[in-house]
């Protein structure tokens, strides 16, 4: 089977892997993306996934906490739902690293460019935790910034919506969906699906964003975009 990418980036957000509780790990959801993994990872395609840690712990909800202590607090988080990622695939016989950007080697690889690389080529997926390693940088950057540095030829953001909109879905019932957009677009428009610096990284390194719903029951939608169909929102140059 033909495939529009061949080496990708999934992003995918603590609260998508919340999924309906809001909070922590929902493992059916868990089970069922990596059942989307799987079948995908079947067809060839290389893929690195970045995960977010907003289901445990988001920075701005530190409150009066020193922001770069609150960060970091967040990037531990990840690393938890790259672990959990790590199990749910191995127990489907899909081989996987975590690499993280704080060195943690008791349970995970440091990250190195061209280890991640090579693990690519091997066949396994590499689950990117920690964030950057930098505190006021958000896992989005991490795609945008992971994606560039191997060489990946598309990001998928994986959301609870089917798409970019110019206002909420989930509060105006009227918003209109974006089928697409320019980088410029998201910029200046502030739609706020990937912040500033995630997007000009990847205007500056010309890496197409797909956005799309992760959550449909009985729908891969990741083998869906890879096969060339029109799903979600694509952001890519004019």
């Amino acid at each position: 089977m033909s495939l529009v990418y061949n080496r990708i980036i999934l992003k995918i957000s603590g609260e998508a892997l919340a999924g309906s509780n809001n909070f922590g790990i929902n493992f059916d959801f868990v089970n069922t993306v990596c059942d989307q993994i799987k079948e995908v990872k079947e067809l060839g395609v290389e893929m690195g996934i970045v995960v977010g840690g907003g289901n445990i712990w988001r920075g701005r909800n530190g409150l009066n906490m020193d922001r770069t202590t609150a960060d970091h607090m967040g990037m531990l988080a990840t690393v938890i739902n790259a672990l959990a990622l790590q199990d749910a695939l191995e127990s489907r016989g899909v081989p996987t690293r975590v690499q993280t950007a704080i060195e943690m080697r008791q349970i995970a690889e440091p990250y190195i460019r061209r280890r991640a690389i090579r693990h690519l080529e091997k066949g396994r997926i590499v689950i990117f935790a920690a964030g950057t390693g930098n505190p006021f940088f958000s896992t989005d950057t991490t795609a945008a910034l992971r994606a560039a540095e191997i060489d990946a030829e598309a990001i998928l953001l994986a959301k609870r919506v089917d798409g970019i909109y110019d206002s909420d879905p989930m509060l105006n019932q009227n918003a209109k969906k974006f089928d697409k957009l320019s980088y410029i677009d998201i910029l200046n428009m502030n739609l706020g699906v990937m912040d500033s610096t995630a997007t000009s990284l990847c205007m500056d390194n010309k890496i197409p964003i797909i956005v799309f719903d992760l959550t449909q029951p009985d729908v891969n939608n990741i083998k869906r975009i890879l096969i060339g169909e029109n799903i979600g929102t694509v952001v890519r140059e004019e």
